[in-house]
């Protein structure tokens, strides 16, 4: 099959038919995709102020979408989990982008969000990015870092420690020679 073959090419070792791939693929389709995919386009069609396209936008939007696949495929491949808080990996990702900055996922929404908002010319995209990046915000903090200091300890500890939360590094940080 040529879906296959080209998932294969991009993630090699992927098994395509594995439970935990089609639940990788579904909360994919279900989050980020809906967040960052779908309601762009219909939010911008709502805009009273949008202008005419530019389409540099669209390099914007593949930067973005380049970022959340890295991602989804680190947690899927070493995290042994989904990106989906219902099914979260098993293991902490500190590998790939994850040894820039902790949270490239949604760095990658809120990139491929501003993408739209640049290629449609859309301000109330703008403003949907400004909410989103505040909602994550506020997800991270109250929910996501708590949950990952009580299932990580300590690895969790050094991890926040040495990696910002949104700010990216300019070297990638080492994990003490580990690999994630």
């Amino acid at each position: 099959m040529l879906s296959e073959s080209l998932i294969s090419c991009f993630f090699p070792g992927t098994q395509i038919r594995s439970p935990m791939f089609i639940r990788a693929l579904l909360s994919f389709i279900a989050l980020p995709g809906t967040v960052a995919v779908l309601a762009p386009p219909l939010i911008a069609a709502l805009d009273p102020w949008k202008g005419t396209r530019w389409m540099p936008g669209v390099l914007v939007m593949i930067v973005g979408t380049v970022i959340l696949l890295w991602c989804v495929y680190d947690f899927y491949g070493s995290g042994k989990g989904t990106l989906a808080p219902w099914d979260p990996p098993k293991k902490l990702v500190v590998l790939g982008l994850y040894r820039f900055v902790r949270n490239p996922m949604y760095v990658g929404v809120l990139v491929l969000v501003l993408g739209w908002g640049l290629l449609l010319c859309s301000p109330l995209l703008l403003l949907y990015a400004t909410f989103l990046s505040v909602v994550f915000h506020i997800r991270v903090v109250r929910y996501e870092e708590p949950w990952l200091k009580s299932q990580f300890g300590d690895q969790w500890e050094l991890y926040q420690q040495v990696v910002s939360r949104w700010l990216p590094r300019t070297l990638p940080w080492n994990n003490g020679g580990g690999d994630g």
